[in-house]
């Protein structure tokens, strides 16, 4: 199979989803569920960055929701106090995350194993400090309102409409996510991956790959956070905190390191799972949490890869 024919048919796995998203909203009794999918698919694009960090270049980050609160906060401060328009404010949310990423991964990536993860913890915990802290721009602990998004005469609002923003910016993302793993930076990640040292000796630029691949993780997580604060209308320093990092880790490692649909598919079993799971009220976390672990016990490798084994299993 040549390289062109192997992206088509990497780019054909998510024809199925694109199908999926067109054919959902008239299944959907109200708004609410609407909003649910939107959230799954901003997830769903934080957890593709972070994938192409921990699946494919093998790095751990336990304060990605940094950038998720750098992008949130960007729509959020942006119009209310500079005037500008929240389009706007969401690229320059992303080029603010990236150079955020820049110069922060430069020291941190030559980290390894856990010492990486506790340093990309202390940056994720400084931002979320930061603005908890600097009330007179993001309203302290208790967050800030966040302008609707207007594009020219248009204002967005409205569940289903960011149904639609959020599943195609997802599908865009998952498309340039699959064109880059299939590139020679996608080869040299996987690479770095399996053995530092020996890409390294073959003649791969390590710190530089890792770090390309920290930034552009950054900026679909500000992206992701940028959506996230503009579909509540308001945010607070919450976005940025731990256990949305970890939240976003477990994404990745539920649905499966290494697929980006996956990333999707742990999205959609986090967010969706405790919605479906109120009706236990007092026993709800108690099922989540057996449910979680009965998904690694018998799906080691996560919810896609581990499927996709046991059915290439029966098949031969």
């Amino acid at each position: 199979m040549s390289m062109h024919a192997f992206v088509k048919h990497r780019l054909a796995a998510l024809a199925p989803i694109a199908v999926i998203i067109v054919l959902l909203p008239p299944f959907f009794p109200s708004g609410y569920y609407y909003r649910v999918a939107a959230l799954v698919f901003i997830f769903a694009l934080a957890a593709t960055g972070l994938n192409l960090l921990m699946g494919f270049a093998g790095q751990v980050s336990l304060g990605h929701a940094g950038f998720l609160g750098v992008g949130g906060y960007a729509v959020a401060i942006g119009p209310t106090f500079l005037g500008l328009p929240s389009w706007l404010c969401i690229v320059g949310g992303a080029v603010c995350s990236g150079l955020l990423a820049f110069f922060v991964g430069r020291p941190i990536l030559r980290l390894k194993g856990h010492y990486l993860a506790v340093a990309t913890l202390g940056f994720g915990l400084l931002i979320a400090i930061i603005l908890a802290n600097e009330a007179a721009w993001t309203g302290g602990p208790d967050g800030m309102p966040v302008a609707r998004l207007m594009l020219f005469d248009w204002r967005i609002a409205g569940a289903a409409t960011w149904y639609w923003i959020t599943a195609t910016t997802f599908l865009l993302g998952a498309v340039v996510a699959l064109n880059l793993i299939d590139s020679p930076t996608g080869r040299a990640l996987r690479a770095i991956h399996d053995s530092e040292v020996a890409s390294s000796a073959l003649g791969v630029d390590v710190a530089r790959k890792k770090l390309v691949i920290f930034v552009i993780s950054a900026i679909y997580a500000s992206v992701a956070g940028s959506y996230l604060a503009l579909l509540n209308g308001h945010i607070t320093p919450d976005i940025a905190g731990f256990l949305r990092s970890i939240e976003l880790v477990a994404m990745v490692v539920l649905g499966g390191m290494g697929s980006i649909i996956g990333s999707l598919v742990g999205a959609a079993v986090l967010i969706m799972l405790p919605q479906t799971l109120t009706v236990l009220h007092d026993y709800e976390h108690m099922v989540l949490g057996l449910m979680l672990m009965g998904f690694m016990i018998f799906l080691r490798q996560g919810i896609v890869p581990g499927l996709a084994g046991m059915l290439m299993g029966r098949r031969t």
